[in-house]
């Protein structure tokens, strides 16, 4: 089985390498290992260094030169809206205060699906509607991109 050993990112894709797509939720597309299918049927051995996120538009290079385009798949989230830029600002916050994935936008923010959160904006004033899209959450702020390692220095230890 051919190999996929580097993630090409979506602004160095060329379409003419490009021999096939793969269309993955957000949980599948974080992964190191793992013998995939593409959605034409080619397959191959996803092997990287370290566990990455792939994001929508990225590729994956095979050992041959050519590339596997990544599509990000709809999934069933949650869209939460605000009345005024400031309550919406208090969710995101409720929602990193609790660690959340989550997708931020200019007038929503996007999580997967869990009532307990859905009760919390609508009971901060939010409007909470299921939908059926791609999930990009934000990466984190140490996340320094493509099959990096992140490392950081400061003043507390990690429990």
């Amino acid at each position: 089985m051919i190999r996929a050993t580097a993630v090409v990112p979506r602004s160095a894709v060329r379409p003419e390498r490009v021999a096939d797509r793969i269309t993955l939720d957000h949980g599948e597309r974080h992964r190191r290992r793992m013998a995939m299918t593409a959605d034409g049927g080619l397959p191959f051995l996803l092997d990287l260094d370290q566990a990455t996120m792939l994001e929508d538009g990225d590729a994956v290079w095979l050992e041959d030169g050519r590339l596997v385009q990544v599509k990000a798949a709809p999934e069933r989230l949650v869209e939460i809206r605000a009345e005024t830029a400031l309550a919406l600002k208090k969710i995101i916050w409720h929602l990193g205060n609790r660690h959340v994935p989550a997708e931020i936008t200019d007038d929503a923010v996007y999580i997967a699906e869990d009532h307990v959160l859905i009760d919390m904006a609508r009971g901060l004033g939010a409007t909470a509607t299921l939908v059926k899209r791609p999930f990009r959450p934000e990466r984190g702020a140490y996340d320094e991109g493509h099959g990096h390692a992140h490392h950081h220095e400061h003043g507390h230890v990690h429990g």
